[in-house]
């Protein structure tokens, strides 16, 4: 028999309470058992006047901004809509059924005002690091970096040639203020640019994703235990900005969890001679690393891996026994071998070139041949050696991991694209995306239903 709708009158008076019509299997329920603001309202102390109205609670908008981030809400306009009607955003913000919702204009107010003076941000993320700790998902032992390119917000319409030259004006965007005031500080401010957006300078253009795009890179590094991000750095999107924030991070995790892994993963784009030797010298660390090596030889051809070291006598002996010196004169006032690439170049004699039978597949096209090698070779050799273990093998297959979030990231959080500006507009983003992964993972790895028979003041 077909149902009917009853026609009596609603009743006029209910008794709802939020805290039953949220599952324990709620995504939101999970993560809320991990989030502890206590540090967040006395980090943000001195930022608030003492006097006047009282402003929106910040971590109301921490939680607001974080829900966004969950579902891939990145219109913030939306995301005051969508907690407006739905009832488990609202019991997750800690509002009730009447409570108003903050009009979307204060998240930019805060955004580019006190919670970036503050570094909140960055304040909420370590805070979930560290409580990843606390719950044994870090283990030390390793760790894997990468980093993948993410769409600035800048059109390729407000492209020009580079180098620009800047001029003062009025009406100049936050971004292009931003970029101009890191000349002088930020060595990737002042890199050349063949192509600069006018909207947003720090971004980088890049065509080998397709078509060419302006784009920002995010940088992760990860404990390959439980996949927690261990921290990430915003870059503008080319290599040498991306190798090099590799070292902030990890000097940045060790100072503030006192954790340094034995072992780095990571691709042959982090295998230059500087980032090896910072790596096994200074770090003492394991570098489960491919070595950038552009010296091998053409097929048929002698490279320079059949050449043989000789460390007691400082020089190189060829296939057929000659040596390779890096002096053949002494000079009045010394000079030194290093090079401006911070290699020694090592030669053979002219002599013993021509007369070699082996010279058609060694130095055909030159008179002698000539090697150079890096003042950093023996941590490249470190990194050969451990190239070769049955450990490296485990190490490439833990390097994928990395790849694992950032595919998350893209596809699953619908992350592609910056909403806003500037490197501390990515800063920002990049941010609050790693915080909700991790806390993905707690609730994943840690949630523990909450026990109802305990008399908890619930929100109703």
């Amino acid at each position: 028999m077909m149902g009917q709708l009853p026609a009596q009158q609603n009743a006029l008076f209910y008794e709802f309470c939020l805290e039953k019509h949220i599952p324990d299997e709620h995504l939101l329920r999970q993560i809320d058992q991990f989030l502890d603001f206590d540090q967040t309202r006395v980090h943000l102390d001195p930022f608030y006047s003492h006097t006047g109205r009282p402003s929106i609670d910040p971590e109301l908008m921490i939680r607001m901004l974080l829900i966004g981030y969950c579902y891939g809400i990145r219109s913030e306009r939306r995301i005051c809509e969508e907690i407006r009607y739905n009832l488990a955003y609202r019991w997750f913000c800690r509002l009730g059924l009447e409570d108003e919702i903050p009009d979307h204009s204060t998240f930019s107010k805060n955004r580019h005002g006190r919670f970036r003076e503050a570094d909140l941000l960055r304040l909420v993320f370590d805070t979930v690091v560290q409580r990843c700790n606390d719950e044994g998902l870090i283990k030390g032992e390793g760790f894997a970096t990468d980093a993948s390119y993410i769409k600035a917000d800048a059109s390729r319409q407000r492209m020009v040639d580079g180098p620009v030259d800047w001029k003062p004006a009025p009406t100049q965007s936050r971004a292009v203020r931003e970029y101009l005031d890191a000349l002088d500080t930020d060595p990737s401010a002042t890199r050349t640019q063949k192509k600069v957006s006018t909207t947003d300078p720090m971004a980088q253009w890049a065509g080998d994703k397709g078509p060419g795009q302006f784009y920002y890179s995010t940088n992760y590094l990860i404990d390959i235990e439980h996949n927690v991000i261990m921290d990430v750095e915003p870059t503008p999107a080319y290599r040498i900005a991306e190798v090099t924030s590799t070292q902030t991070m990890i000097d940045r995790v060790e100072e503030n969890l006192g954790i340094k892994p034995k072992r780095l993963i990571a691709d042959t784009a982090y295998g230059s001679a500087a980032m090896l030797d910072w790596v096994v010298e200074q770090k003492q660390i394991e570098p489960h690393i491919p070595v950038l090596d552009k010296s091998q030889g053409k097929p048929g051809m002698y490279g320079r891996s059949d050449f043989s070291w000789d460390n007691a006598a400082d020089c190189y002996h060829c296939p057929a026994g000659k040596l390779l010196r890096s002096r053949s004169r002494h000079f009045k006032n010394p000079r030194s071998p290093v090079t401006k690439a911070n290699t020694i170049i090592y030669r053979s004699s002219q002599h013993d070139c021509k007369t070699c039978e082996l010279k058609s597949r060694c130095c055909p096209n030159t008179s002698h041949r000539k090697i150079a090698r890096s003042i950093y070779e023996s941590s490249r050799d470190v990194a050969r050696d451990i190239c070769e273990t049955p450990e490296y093998l485990q190490s490439r297959k833990d390097r994928k991991k990395v790849e694992v979030l950032f595919a998350h990231l893209k596809r699953v959080m619908n992350f592609d694209r910056l909403r806003l500006r500037g490197i501390t507009g990515a800063h920002d983003e990049f941010l609050l995306a790693a915080t909700v992964q991790n806390l993905k993972k707690l609730a994943q790895q840690r949630f523990k239903p909450p026990d109802y028979r305990i008399g908890a003041p619930v929100l109703c």
